[in-house]
């Protein structure tokens, strides 16, 4: 999916300024990295509103177009309010095409309504990650990264040496040498015995 976001350069910074922008409908943010100069700019609170509430966004390589000129970048970090739906600042991260990336890619379980341990095993399916820490090219960067539970049995697990990831793509804690559980079907025959 290609997102793009549309920003307007701003030279004004501090958090008077900043408050100023808020009130305007702005959002104030930061583009940095690729060894060149960080950049202020700020982008309309709706639209990047909206465009942060898909689960995509997180993890995709974004079009960050800057009074016409176009630059790959990635979205590093997000502050909220408190409390009112508001986002306060935005941090972005330019994307060298030679350069690998860093970043979390969220998992999609698939067939877990026909996985053995939840159907005839009557177990339930516990999530133990939600996304994957993986270094890739940003060409290589998956949207998400998807597990098939449909053979997991009741008491079984997957775990990340399981995980088949898009040809390019590293995930980190497995070159460490660490192999976790990412998802298990915890049996009813387990839950009983823990009941009594």
């Amino acid at each position: 999916m290609n997102f793009e976001v549309l920003a307007e350069a701003r030279s004004e910074q501090g958090s008077g300024a900043s408050r100023r922008l808020r009130r305007a409908g702005r959002v104030p943010a930061i583009v940095y990295g690729a060894g060149a100069e960080p950049t202020n700019v700020s982008l309309d609170h709706n639209s990047i509103f909206h465009q942060l509430r898909v689960e995509a966004f997180h993890s995709s390589v974004l079009s960050l177009n800057v009074g016409g000129q176009v630059e790959k970048v990635l979205l590093r970090d997000v502050q909220h309010h408190a409390y009112k739906q508001q986002i306060l600042h935005v941090d972005f991260q330019r994307v060298n095409p030679n350069e690998k990336l860093h970043i979390k890619v969220p998992l999609h379980f698939m067939n877990a309504d026909i996985a053995p341990g939840v159907k005839l095993g009557g177990g339930i399916i516990n999530h133990v990650m939600n996304e994957l820490d993986v270094v890739c090219l940003p060409a290589s960067l998956p949207e998400f990264i998807e597990i098939d539970l449909a053979n997991l049995q009741a008491g079984g697990s997957i775990h990340l040496a399981d995980v088949k990831v898009p040809e390019g793509v590293e995930i980190v804690a497995l070159s460490r040498g660490e192999n976790q559980t990412v998802v298990n079907c915890s049996g009813k025959v387990g839950g009983e015995e823990a009941a009594e």
